[in-house]
């Protein structure tokens, strides 16, 4: 008797030694909350997670996606990740990543970053900005959401695409130096940024002013992935030397809106560790979005235009994958 309590006891511990499975949902759950903003209107959010509810085909803006809208939450422990999306996007901008990740046991959380959304340009170049409301969006995930109880505020990831991507490294540790901008339009004025700024009156040393402690990290986020990102260049090593968190870094092989050296690159080379290093031959900057509809493509093909050959659906097959499989490795419950 003795020898078979001392047996279901070693076993017992030894099942403590093995990281908990993840949550594997049979549907996924979704709802859309605003989150405080101090004296600023909220912030609006959409949120993923697991659920038993059953789904159904749900339009999201212009696409449609399965979840089950308000469902219960199925899970504790559940791991974390936040989005963060590109300039003149919105929250449903990486919504099949979003639905990746909940259906292997994560929650997604991806924040509309007021004044760069699709209908909101006001404060586009107040980058700074961003970063500050990807922390509220960890804020109330950990604090006020319905569910935060069954999240391990130890395991928070974030994602982050084009401006997302800047706005993840900053959030990570990064402080970019935005003075550089000036003289990187001085020697690229044909860069999209370059002309963008230069089409908008804007003085491109606004990089100057930006404003003491502007740049807010969240120590909480303990795994990036980045996707094409912004302002690479503005980093370099010693403002990457606070990102400590490991990084997975894309890059698009054809990203012409955003040319190759200057930004994923220096973000590569410059991080104190090694980020896990992707490059997709073939793709453009905004082949990191879902796959459009016909009717999406006619409205906007200039995000949603491939190149001749490069198959975007397979693709985020393999990318959502890939995003899933790091974090679950990074992030695995100790």
């Amino acid at each position: 008797m003795q020898r078979t309590v001392r047996l279901m006891s070693l076993v017992a511990a030894l099942l403590a030694l093995v990281p908990a499975a993840p949550v594997l949902a049979a549907d996924v759950g979704f709802e859309e909350v605003d989150i405080p903003n101090g004296a600023e209107p909220p912030l609006t959010a959409g949120i993923w997670y697991p659920t038993t509810a059953p789904a159904a085909p749900r339009t999201l803006g212009n696409v449609t996606q399965t979840v089950a809208p308000d469902a219960p939450i199925v899970g504790q422990h559940l791991p974390l990740v936040v989005l963060s999306h590109g300039g003149a996007g919105w929250y449903g901008g990486h919504y099949d990543t979003a639905l990746a990740l909940a259906r292997a046991g994560f929650v997604a959380a991806a924040v509309s970053h007021a004044g760069d959304t699709f209908d909101d340009q006001s404060r586009v170049l107040e980058l700074w900005r961003r970063p500050a409301q990807l922390h509220r969006l960890v804020d109330y995930m950990l604090d006020a959401w319905r569910g935060h109880e069954q999240l391990d505020a130890d395991r928070v990831g974030a994602f982050g695409f084009s401006n997302g991507g800047f706005t993840a490294l900053v959030a990570a540790g990064g402080i970019p130096d935005l003075s550089t901008i000036a003289p990187f339009c001085e020697a690229h004025p044909d860069h999209d940024l370059c002309e963008a700024l230069r089409h908008a009156d804007v003085d491109v040393d606004f990089g100057a002013h930006v404003p003491a402690g502007a740049w807010v990290h969240d120590s909480r986020i303990k795994a990036v992935v980045i996707a094409a990102p912004s302002f690479g260049f503005a980093f370099g090593r010693a403002g990457l030397s606070g990102v400590r968190a490991p990084v997975q870094l894309w890059s698009a092989a054809e990203d012409r809106h955003q040319p190759h050296p200057w930004y994923d690159e220096p973000v590569r080379d410059d991080l104190p560790h090694a980020p896990t290093w992707h490059v997709v031959a073939n793709a453009g900057h905004y082949d990191f979005l879902p796959p459009c509809d016909a009717r999406l493509a006619r409205m906007r093909p200039e995000i949603c235009d491939s190149k001749p050959g490069f198959d975007r659906a397979a693709f985020h097959e393999r990318f959502n994958a890939a995003v899933v499989q790091f974090f679950e490795a990074m992030l695995r419950r100790q």
